[in-house]
């Protein structure tokens, strides 16, 4: 299609590019991605009539979503993947794209259907793989993603993607331990140039410390990680947790304001709300809480929503059961992930269908998580049963791993140790 078009959308694409990256930045001074999609656009600029200079900016504009946490980049990447596939339909690389895309805005079954039919084309991709991989996680088809994951190590041992999405499984499955030295053999392959990526391992390396007990060891790599990166999200969200466990609270409270500035989704605005509630700041928490429960019920019917969140507030703060257990079985109706399983199961709790709630919430231990807000909530519902060697096993589980829900827990156990206890 040889016409002026794709000439007018290169010159649109960089006049946009040029209004949200300053023009006096050195190359170096730009995150990999922001490089990757400057030089993009110069290839397109260079070659409007090929597909390929599209699939780059596309490729670009999703990894600079990931890195910044901004699902604008999402939509941009679905404008210049559809230039693609205007000028080479079907094209392989550009499906792909379309699938990275998909799992970007949390449509979960629709890139699981297409990943698939691509694997079917090419059995023998990796990246494909991966994003069957990803699919599958989110959806709760755990078995899957593990076979998908470990194609991906056969056709390319130790390739930095598998190690990742591997390091991911093994954490679900209750390896802590396994998942870690993944996820350091993959930061020990990440060049120093990449800022990004290493700040987001050294995170997900923390968060696992974190979750097995190991706050020291957690706070220097959420450290590290923030030295790497000051402004990293998923790093301030990290540390700010840890700082609630050591009851630090005005300190988590500005590492939450920190991150709600950098990344202003609803679910980072709810963390927020209760640091300030934890912090004795209750006008505030009030006033964030209510902010929180308008943003996220604006934008609670695309899947790249806060319904999670959404659930919690529902339930625990707002104390609105009905509410909780309807926006729960939306969310359940579609995923059946140990965190979707658990605010369903959370939402039965409160609305007094505890049989139901432990069914949902024992199915998603038996996956193998360990985590201590899920084995509290496991615990209180077991409580609410009547069975109390069973609650005091999952509260027992919870304390030990000196997380968030651990406080709880241990209240409940001491509760559940008194003589003639009754809850």
């Amino acid at each position: 299609m040889k016409t002026l078009l794709p000439v007018l959308c290169a010159m649109m694409m960089l006049a946009e590019f040029a209004a949200t990256q300053s023009t006096t930045l050195a190359a170096s001074e730009l995150s990999r991605a922001a490089q990757d999609i400057a030089g993009a656009r110069q290839v397109i600029s260079e070659k409007p009539t090929e597909y390929t200079g599209y699939n780059l900016l596309a490729t670009a504009l999703v990894h600079h979503a990931e890195e910044t946490y901004d699902a604008s980049f999402y939509a941009r990447a679905e404008e210049a993947l559809k230039k693609s596939l205007q000028l080479a339909p079907n094209n392989f690389d550009g499906e792909k794209i379309e699938v990275s895309i998909l799992l970007g805005q949390h449509e979960y079954v629709n890139a699981l259907k297409l990943a698939t039919a691509l694997n079917k084309r090419v059995p023998d991709d990796v990246m494909v793989y991966g994003l069957l991989t990803d699919a599958n996680v989110e959806l709760g088809n755990y078995k899957d993603a593990e076979v998908s994951a470990q194609w991906m190590l056969d056709l390319r041992p130790g390739n930095l993607p598998a190690l990742i999405r591997a390091a991911h499984l093994r954490e679900l499955f209750g390896d802590a331990e396994g998942a870690y030295e993944l996820m350091d053999m993959a930061y020990q392959s990440t060049p120093a140039t990449e800022i990004a990526e290493r700040a987001s391992l050294l995170t997900q390396m923390g968060h696992l410390r974190l979750a097995s007990g190991s706050p020291d060891s957690a706070e220097k790599l959420f450290e590290q990680a923030l030295t790497t990166l000051p402004t990293h999200p998923a790093a301030l969200g990290n540390l700010a947790e840890l700082r609630i466990t050591q009851k630090r609270y005005a300190e988590a409270v500005t590492l939450l304001e920190q991150r709600y500035q950098a990344q202003p989704r609803a679910e980072n605005l709810y963390d927020l709300a209760e640091a300030l509630q934890f912090a004795g700041r209750d006008a505030e928490a009030k006033e964030a809480f209510a902010d929180f429960e308008t943003k996220a019920q604006a934008h609670s019917g695309p899947k790249d929503n806060s319904n999670r969140a959404l659930v919690f507030y529902y339930a625990d703060h707002a104390h609105q059961p009905a509410k909780a257990l309807d926006v729960a079985k939306a969310e359940y109706a579609w995923r059946h992930d140990v965190y979707t399983l658990d605010i369903y199961a959370w939402a039965l709790h409160v609305n007094n269908q505890d049989v139901e709630a432990r069914k949902q919430i024992e199915t998603a231990l038996a996956v193998g998580i360990r985590d201590s807000k899920l084995f509290e909530h496991a615990g209180e519902i077991a409580l609410r049963l009547g069975d109390r060697a069973a609650a005091q096993k999952y509260l027992q589980e919870s304390a030990a791993l000196l997380a968030i829900g651990s406080e709880h827990a241990e209240l409940l156990l001491a509760q559940i140790q008194r003589p003639n206890a009754q809850r």
